[in-house]
């Protein structure tokens, strides 16, 4: 093989290529120049930085100009793009670097990258030359001094060579049992890039450790290269391993959580036979406790003498104590103030309590009972049923005070929710509330009702705040019995999105929500006013009012409804990685009766501004009314974190 210090790389006969580095994508490993280091900075955010940027102080800087030919590649050719973007030489030439022997360390390691990029775009007949100040690198002594030439000009030359293909393929154990190929693209015939080789043998190795082989593993790789036919040949050696079961959880890293109860919310049966599945689930499972600042699960590295894996849980925990308070300010509404304080791990066990308080409308009314107030204690406990349950209760003081209704009430909830999948839950819970409410109906009407929801969701959305991709379904059925007028009724409401990125930098992204309910079993007048269906406002119909599309009554206030239907499309177009515009169209109704008749669909359309955060995009959204009634307004801005939908 020719001396890696020639730094040309080709040949004209067969070659061999075994057991090569994968991170350099078959290609030769030699140690590589790090890189230096960038400023501090997370989700776009640069945290703790000067307003001017602090300059990397590097010793005998040397500059140095660059060229790259890439023979019968224009300007447009998608390899010549591949492999600049592949050279640092190319991507860091405004950067100077630490003298003469800076320079060749980079011109070496540019040399293996680039052999590197060859492979993967199926190119194994190519040639790289790079040439500093005229000569070439295998010339340049260890301690060559370049300065006098700085500017010092490189001249990187890159033949291609003609594209590969794979011709014969095998995939076999130490048995000689053959396996398919777990890509349809390492096959004879395709482009034999080296990365579909890597990505194989990934997939290989992962579907056997599906199927409880802890210790799979590619033992050996042989390919070769027959440059007089262009293509190929590849043989990949597998070695299963045993088959195992899961043995003993154990906890590493746990201070005031319970260790136990976490190898037991890892939810990893003991004597299950081994699948690397159940290690992700135990692992997000572990870090939806909320106590933990990183969590790894992971199987042992040998087997017990029984023949079973260890699972190793190694965790860190954050703060459990937290408090925050806010400040919101509207010019129809008036100003708001909210304050929380919260404990994430209560009892050691992940226990959650929450107390928060809020007040608005200050500065808009003077008036205690128009103001909108909420108090609540919110208490949580994972596991009560096992890994995949949890434990919710709430107790809640609110006023508030919007157009349709007034009202003051005292409300209590529990309830149980269950994972059945990973993307399935249900949830059922009992909700008792005295309120005493004053609505288009009633003045001061006392009522005390008892509900009983129950909710399906399926949820396969990316990202909860901002979602790229997947769907969310949720299905509520809630009977309720309200005691002082003895009306019984059941609400009922589905609602479902969708997203969809249209290219792989997901710029483009179309999201759209359709949601439809109904009450039946009681009129109108006989539900409470705040449980009844109101469309309109921010999260629901933008360019309206909250709650102002549906039935109102002779002065013009809503009255709300038993029926419902929204819909809702957005196209989220990114102009930046933190700044975004979106185009959008909803549309709602809201009927005083059960099955949509007697009334009409209110359409509102406008643009909104995203701002990508840490914890989610801001929203700014401006819509018009298309079809405006008397009362509605002229325009609606809303803001708030998150997408609308």
């Amino acid at each position: 093989m020719r001396d890696p210090r020639d730094r040309t790389s080709g040949t004209g006969s067969r070659i061999w290529l075994r057991r090569l580095s994968a991170a350099l994508c078959l290609g030769v490993a030699i140690a590589a120049v790090p890189a230096p280091a960038g400023a501090f900075e997370i989700f776009g955010i640069k945290l703790f930085e000067d307003d001017e940027p602090t300059a990397i102080e590097i010793a005998d800087p040397l500059s140095y100009s660059a060229t790259l030919e890439v023979e019968g590649a224009g300007p447009d050719d998608p390899l010549r793009e591949k492999l600049q973007s592949a050279s640092e030489l190319m991507r860091n030439m405004d950067k100077p670097v630490p003298g003469s022997i800076g320079l060749i360390q980079r011109a070496n390691s540019d040399f293996e990258q680039l052999v590197a990029a060859l492979y993967e775009n199926a190119r194994y007949a190519g040639e790289v030359r790079i040439f500093i100040a005229g000569r070439p690198l295998a010339d340049l002594p260890p301690d060559a001094d370049l300065s006098a030439a700085a500017p010092v000009p490189v001249r990187i030359q890159v033949v291609p060579g003609k594209p590969f293909r794979f011709g014969k393929v095998d995939i076999v154990d130490a048995a000689g049992i053959a396996y398919a190929s777990p890509l349809d693209e390492l096959a004879p015939g395709e482009p034999a890039k080296s990365t579909v080789i890597l990505d194989a043998e990934t997939k290989l190795v992962r579907s056997l450790e599906d199927v409880g082989h802890p210790f799979a593993e590619v033992s050996s790789r042989d390919i070769v290269a027959d440059h007089a036919r262009g293509v190929l040949d590849v043989t990949l050696r597998v070695d299963p391993g045993p088959v195992a079961p899961f043995g003993t959880t154990s906890v590493e890293g746990a201070e005031s959580v319970d260790s136990a109860f976490i190898a037991r919310m890892a939810g990893i049966r003991e004597g299950k036979q081994y699948d690397r599945a159940d290690l992700a689930a135990a692992e997000k499972r572990l870090r939806a406790l909320e106590v933990f600042s990183s969590v790894t699960v992971r199987g042992a590295d040998s087997l017990t003498p029984a023949g079973a894996v260890p699972v190793e849980v190694t965790v860190s925990e954050r703060k459990h104590r937290y408090l925050g308070a806010g400040a919101t300010f509207s010019s129809t509404d008036g100003g708001g103030l909210e304050a929380y304080w919260g404990h994430r791990n209560l009892f050691g066990r992940a226990e959650k309590l929450r107390i928060e308080g809020s007040v608005s409308s200050l500065g808009d009314t003077a008036e205690a009972k128009d103001m909108t107030w909420r108090g609540a204690v919110l208490f949580e406990k994972p596991g009560v049923l096992g890994p995949a349950s949890k434990f919710t209760s709430q107790l809640k003081v609110e006023q508030e005070n919007p157009d349709a209704f007034r009202r003051f009430s005292v409300e209590g909830k529990v309830g149980v929710s269950y994972e059945l999948t990973e993307t399935q839950t249900v949830s059922a819970g009992v909700d008792v509330e005295y309120a005493k409410l004053t609505d288009s109906f009633n003045v001061d009407l006392e009522t005390i009702t008892v509900a009983v929801p129950l909710e399906y969701v399926r949820d396969t959305r990316d990202n909860k705040l901002n979602p790229s991709s997947g769907t969310r379904l949720s299905l509520l059925v809630e009977p309720a019995y309200e005691i002082n007028s003895g009306a019984t009724f059941v609400k009922l409401r589905g609602e479902a999105s969708a997203y969809r990125a249209f290219d792989e930098q997901k710029r483009f992204i179309a999201a759209g929500r359709i949601a439809a309910g109904s009450i039946v079993g009681a009129d109108l007048a006989s539900i409470p006013a705040n449980r009844r269906f109101y469309a309109g406002g921010g999260g629901s119909v933008r360019g309206y009012g909250y709650q102002d599309i549906g039935p109102v009554n002779a002065l013009g206030q809503p009255t709300g409804g038993r029926s419902l239907l929204e819909a809702s499309g957005e196209l989220r177009i990114g102009i930046t990685d933190t700044i975004g515009l979106v185009p959008f169209v909803d549309a709602g109704l809201v009927s005083a009766n059960e099955d949509f008749s007697d009334s009409e669909f209110k359409v509102g359309a406008g643009v909104g501004l995203r701002y990508a955060t840490p914890f989610g995009p801001l929203r700014i959204d401006v819509a018009l009314p298309l079809n405006k009634g008397p009362l509605d307004p002229d325009y609606g801005i809303y803001a708030g974190i998150g997408q609308a939908f």
